[in-house]
C-alpha cells in the first residue's frame, strides 16, 4: 500500500514538473516576443521626472526590456492622459509622439507607486519617457531615457544634491544619468499649512541642508521659514534666523538670509541701524565687505499656481552673530510665516516681506523639527485655484484694436511650445476675456505665414488637423504684417461657450485662451478711456444730476486710487482694495500733502459702491453727485462741471489700510500727468502746457473782439467830426478786418480740438457772438435805398437802423463775455495760477477801454456844447455829406414842425442799449 502511494505521488510529481516546464517555454516564447529580457541596456536606469504641469513628481525605474517602476507619484488629474514615448523632448518631437501604454491616468495621484508594461514598444524606440494629455497636447512631466559612457559629455551636475552619491553629482550607479534638471525632489516633506509645505534633503558631506518651500500663493507672496534662537520660549521672532523666499513682480527668484529684531516691518534709520524683519547685510556696515548672506538660492520655478523655491545654507554656519546653527538630531523650534511682498520705493528700494496679519495656522506659526527624522506627510500635488493668476490679462473693451503679433516664446503656459507664440499687445500668450455682445477688433500682425483664428479648439493649426471643431473668426486670409495689418472684428453672442481659443491657423499651439463672459465695464458705461502711462481704465456714465464712475487696473496691485485734480496732492481721491478677509471697500479722501497724515477721509456720500480682485487685478465702481449740495466739510467743494474737461491721475500700490495708514502704505506707482477727461464728449488728453494753436486762438479773438470790432464801434461814434466819410471808411475795415480775424481764429481753435463742440459755456457764447458778428455785413448789404432829399424816410430804413445798430452792439457784448469764459475755462484746463497774469491784462484792458470811452465820450460832449446840442447819446451811422449813411436816429438838429421831428415825436423816445433819441 505504501509503495503505491509513493508511486502515486511519483507520477503527480513527474506531471507537475513536466507541465512547468511547458508553461515555462510558452512562457519563455512570450518574453522573447515581447523582448522583456534582463538584457537590455536600460535596466536599472532612474531618474526623476522633469516637472513641466500639474505637479507632476516621481521618480521611474526601469524593471526589464518591456516594464518600469513609478514611486512617489504626484500628479494633479488631467482629462485624456497617457504614459508617452518620444523621439525627443522638442516640440516637434512630443507632438508626434505616441501612446507606450493603454493605462489611462485620469486622476489625482498621491504619492503612488505602479508597474507599467509597455505596449508593442522597447526602450531602444524612443528616447523620452513623458506623462500627455491628448485633449490639450500638453506635456506634464518627462524624463530623457540616457545611457551615460565614459566618453559622454555634458554630465552637468545638479544644482543642489537631491539623494546623491558622495561625490554630489548627478549620478546613479556611475553608470545612468540621472534626470536632474529640476531638483524637485526631497527627502523628507512636512505641511506647515494647508497651503504651504516644507521639504529638506540632508547633505552631510557638505555640511549643509537643501530646503524647499512650496506654496500654493500668488505670485506676490512670500514664503519665509526659519529658526528660532535657542532658549527662546515665548517670543519666537526676536533673534530669529529665517530665510525669505519668492518671486520679484519680473518673476526673478530670490532666497535671502533674514535677521528679525522685533516685531515689524524692515525700517531702515539714518541714524542708526535698521529694525524689524531685515535682510542680514543691512546689519553689516558696507565697508566690512562680509558676506552675510549665507542662504544660496539653488532653484526655483512657478508651475500651476505654486512656488517652489529650493535654497541651500550650511548646518554650521560661519556667521555666529545673525546665523543660527542646526543641530540635525536635536528637536529645534522653527517659524514661518506668509504674506506680500513690498515692492521697491523711495524709502526702501528692496524687496520686503509686509506684515503677515492673518490668523495662525494659516498665515503663520512655529513647530519644532528634528532634520535628522525620515518623515513624508505630504499626501499628494499641492492645488491652487488660481492657476491662471500668473498670465497676463487682457480684458478687451471694444474701443482699441488688439494688436496682434508673433515673437519668441518665454513663458508660455502650456508646453511644448513652437518657436514663435502669439503676443497680443505686447504680452505673450496672454489671457483674453471679452464679453458679449461687445464687438473685439483684432489687427493682425503677425506675420502672412501665420493666420490668426478664434476656434473651440485648444490645439489650432486646423489647416493639418482633422478634428471636429467651431471656427468663430479669422481663417487662412487672416494674415497681415505691421505695414500692412488685417483688421477683423468679432462679437461674441449668447450661444459662444465660456471658454475659446485663439490660435495659429496652420501652426499648432501659438495661442492660449479666450474667457467669454456676460456683460461688463464696456456694456455698463457710456464713455471710457485709458489713463496715463495706460495703466488705469477710467469709465463713466453723466446723468443729469450724477455720474458713476468705474475705475479698473490693467496690471496687479494691492489697491487702486485715482485722484481728481493736476496731481494727488490737493486733489479728491477715491481708493478700491480688498481687505485681509475678502471683502471690496471703495473710499474717499482729500489729500492735501505727500505725508499719510495729509490724507483725509471726507464724507462724502458715495452709492452703488462694489469693489472686486480678479487674478489680482482690482476693479472699482461708485456713484456721487454732480453737486455735493452742501456748504460745510471739504467735500462741498468737490464739484464736477461735465462741460469742462476734469484733471484725472490715478496710484496703484500693495496694500492699502484705512484705519491705520502710514507712510508704508503710500503708492509705489502714480501716473506721470494728469489726463483732461473730456465727460460730455467720451474723450480724454494728456495734460499739458498751453498748446501753441490753442494760444494763437486766444491771441486772435482777443485781437478781433478786444481791438478790432470795438475800434470800429468807437469809430462810429466818435469820428464824426471827421470831414467826409472818412469815419465810415475806418469803421467798416476795423468790421471786416476783425471779423477776418475772429474767423481764423476758430479755425485754429476747430483744427486742435479735432471738431466743432458746443458743450462748454465759452463755446455757446463765442458761437452766438460770431453769428451775429457775421450778420453785419449781410445786414449790410441788405440795406434799403436812400429816399431823394427832402422825403420822408422810409420806415424800412430806420428800422433796418435800429437794427443794425442793436445786432452790432448785441455781438460785441456778446464776444467780451466769450472772452471772459474762455478765460475761465482756460484757467480750469491749466490751472489757475497759469492763467493768473492773463486774468490780470484782461482786467487791465478794460480799464484801458473804460478810461479811452471816459475821455472821448468828454471830448464828443464838449463839441456838442459849441453847437449847442444837448449832451445826450449821439450814436450814429452816416453824415450830412454821405446821403446813404444819413442817421435817421438822430438827427442834431431839426427845426420845429420838421417831418423828421414829426417823425420823431410820433415814436416817442427810443432807448436800446445806449441809445438815446429825442426829438428837439
Amino acid at each position: 500500500m505504501e509503495v503505491s502511494i509513493r508511486r502515486l505521488l511519483l507520477l503527480f510529481g513527474i506531471i507537475v514538473f513536466l507541465g512547468l516546464g511547458i508553461l515555462g517555454r510558452f512562457s519563455d516564447a512570450g518574453s522573447l516576443k515581447d523582448n522583456c529580457t534582463l538584457n537590455s541596456s536600460m535596466v536599472g536606469f532612474s531618474a526623476d521626472f522633469e516637472m513641466v504641469q500639474h505637479q507632476l513628481r516621481g521618480v521611474i525605474s526601469i524593471l526589464d526590456g518591456c516594464s518600469f517602476r513609478v514611486t512617489n507619484f504626484d500628479m494633479i488629474e488631467g482629462v485624456d492622459v497617457y504614459w508617452w514615448g518620444a523621439h525627443g523632448d522638442d516640440f516637434e518631437n512630443l507632438t508626434n509622439g505616441f501612446i507606450l501604454s493603454e493605462e489611462k491616468l485620469n486622476r489625482i495621484y498621491r504619492n503612488d507607486s505602479m508597474v507599467v508594461r509597455l505596449s508593442n514598444y522597447t526602450w531602444d524606440q524612443f528616447k523620452v519617457l513623458g506623462v500627455w494629455d491628448m485633449s490639450t497636447a500638453s506635456d506634464f512631466g518627462h524624463v530623457r531615457l540616457e545611457v551615460a559612457n565614459e566618453s559622454s559629455q555634458g554630465f552637468s551636475p545638479a544644482p543642489a544634491p537631491a539623494k546623491s552619491s558622495p561625490n554630489g553629482s548627478a549620478y546613479s550607479g556611475g553608470r545612468l544619468k540621472r534626470g536632474a534638471k529640476q531638483p524637485v525632489m526631497f527627502d523628507n516633506c512636512i505641511e506647515l499649512a494647508p497651503n504651504f509645505r516644507l521639504r529638506w534633503s540632508l547633505n552631510r558631506t557638505r555640511d549643509a541642508i537643501d530646503i524647499g518651500l512650496e506654496a500654493a500663493v500668488s505670485e506676490r507672496h512670500y514664503m519665509a521659514f526659519g529658526w528660532a534662537r535657542p532658549g527662546s520660549s515665548s517670543k519666537l521672532m526676536p533673534h530669529a534666523d529665517v530665510t525669505v523666499a519668492g518671486f520679484t513682480d519680473q518673476g526673478d527668484p530670490f532666497a535671502d538670509d533674514y535677521y528679525i529684531t522685533k516685531y515689524s516691518e524692515c525700517m531702515l534709520n539714518k541714524d542708526g541701524p535698521p529694525s524689524g524683519v531685515c535682510p542680514d547685510f543691512l546689519y553689516v556696515d558696507p565697508d566690512e565687505n562680509a558676506d552675510v548672506n549665507n542662504t544660496k538660492l539653488v532653484y526655483s520655478q512657478r508651475q500651476d499656481g505654486v512656488s517652489l523655491v529650493r535654497y541651500q545654507r550650511p548646518l554650521q554656519s560661519p556667521d555666529t552673530k545673525f546665523d543660527v546653527s542646526v543641530n540635525v538630531t536635536d528637536n529645534m523650534t522653527v517659524i514661518w510665516a506668509l504674506g506680500y511682498l513690498r515692492l521697491p520705493d523711495s524709502l526702501r528700494p528692496l524687496y520686503l516681506p509686509q506684515t503677515h496679519g492673518g490668523s495662525p495656522g494659516v498665515a503663520y506659526g512655529h513647530t519644532t523639527l528634528r532634520v535628522s527624522d525620515s518623515v513624508n506627510k505630504c499626501l499628494g500635488p499641492l492645488e491652487s485655484n488660481t492657476k491662471d493668476d500668473d498670465r497676463p490679462l487682457i480684458v478687451a473693451d471694444g474701443k482699441s484694436p488688439l494688436v496682434v503679433g508673433a515673437e519668441n516664446a518665454v513663458h508660455y503656459p502650456n508646453p511644448p511650445n513652437p518657436l514663435k507664440v502669439f503676443y497680443i499687445n505686447k504680452k505673450e500668450s496672454p489671457l483674453l476675456r471679452v464679453e458679449r455682445g461687445v464687438p473685439v477688433t483684432f489687427s493682425i500682425q503677425a506675420g502672412h505665414d501665420v493666420a490668426f483664428c478664434i476656434t473651440s479648439d485648444p490645439i489650432g493649426g486646423a489647416a493639418s488637423r482633422n478634428e471636429t471643431q467651431t471656427m468663430y473668426m479669422g481663417g487662412e486670409d487672416a494674415h497681415g504684417v505691421p505695414a500692412n495689418p488685417f483688421e477683423m472684428t468679432w462679437k461674441a453672442d449668447r450661444n459662444t461657450p465660456d471658454q475659446v481659443f485663439y490660435q495659429s491657423y496652420y501652426e499648432k499651439k501659438m495661442g492660449w485662451k479666450v474667457q467669454v463672459v456676460d456683460g461688463g465695464l464696456s456694456d455698463m458705461y457710456n464713455n471710457s478711456v485709458l489713463l496715463d502711462d495706460q495703466q488705469v481704465t477710467l469709465f463713466w456714465t453723466l446723468s443729469e444730476t450724477s455720474i458713476s464712475f468705474a475705475v479698473r487696473g490693467e496690471h496687479k496691485s494691492g489697491y487702486i486710487a485715482i485722484g481728481l485734480g493736476a496731481g494727488m496732492v490737493n486733489s479728491f481721491a477715491y481708493v478700491g482694495w480688498v481687505d485681509g478677509m475678502g471683502g471690496g471697500n471703495v473710499s474717499s479722501y482729500w489729500i492735501n500733502g505727500r505725508e499719510s497724515s495729509n490724507v483725509h477721509p471726507t464724507g462724502e456720500k458715495l452709492s452703488d459702491v462694489r469693489c472686486k480682485s480678479e487674478n489680482g487685478i482690482i476693479t472699482f465702481e461708485f456713484t456721487r453727485l454732480l453737486d455735493p449740495g452742501c456748504n460745510k466739510g471739504q467735500e462741498c467743494k468737490n464739484v464736477i462741471d461735465p462741460s469742462s474737461p476734469l484733471k484725472v491721475v490715478w496710484a496703484t500700490g500693495a496694500l492699502w489700510s484705512e484705519e491705520h495708514l502710514t507712510d508704508r502704505n503710500m503708492h509705489s506707482q502714480t501716473s506721470s500727468r494728469a489726463v483732461l477727461v473730456h465727460l460730455m464728449r467720451g474723450a480724454a488728453e494728456a495734460d499739458q502746457a498751453l498748446l501753441p494753436v490753442l494760444a494763437v486762438h486766444g491771441f486772435m479773438m482777443f485781437l478781433a473782439w478786444g481791438i478790432l470790432l470795438p475800434g470800429g464801434v468807437l469809430a462810429a461814434r466818435y469820428l464824426k467830426h471827421i470831414k467826409g466819410d472818412g469815419w465810415f471808411q475806418i469803421h467798416v475795415y476795423l468790421q471786416y478786418s476783425g471779423i477776418s480775424v475772429m474767423l481764423l481764429g476758430l479755425l485754429f481753435a476747430a483744427a486742435e480740438l479735432k471738431g466743432f463742440h458746443i458743450e462748454s459755456l465759452h463755446v455757446k457764447f463765442g458761437v452766438a457772438a460770431i453769428f451775429f458778428a457775421c450778420w453785419q455785413p449781410v445786414n449790410a448789404y441788405l440795406r434799403p435805398k436812400k429816399t431823394a432829399a427832402g422825403e420822408q424816410p422810409s420806415s424800412k430804413r430806420i428800422m433796418w437802423e435800429y437794427l443794425h445798430v442793436a445786432t452790432g452792439r448785441s455781438a460785441l457784448v456778446i464776444g467780451i463775455i466769450a472772452l471772459i469764459s474762455g478765460m475761465r475755462q482756460l484757467g480750469d484746463r491749466y490751472g489757475g495760477e497759469d492763467v493768473r497774469g492773463l486774468n490780470w491784462a484782461l482786467v487791465l484792458w478794460f480799464v484801458v477801454g473804460a478810461v479811452t470811452v471816459g475821455y472821448l465820450e468828454y471830448q464828443e460832449s464838449k463839441r456838442g456844447k459849441k453847437i449847442r446840442i444837448p449832451p445826450k447819446s449821439n450814436w450814429v451811422m452816416g453824415n450830412h455829406e454821405d446821403d446813404d449813411s444819413i442817421d435817421l436816429l438822430h438827427q442834431s438838429v431839426s427845426p420845429p414842425g420838421s417831418q423828421l421831428c414829426s417823425h420823431c415825436l410820433a415814436l416817442g423816445e427810443f432807448d436800446i442799449a445806449f441809445i438815446h433819441v429825442a426829438c428837439q
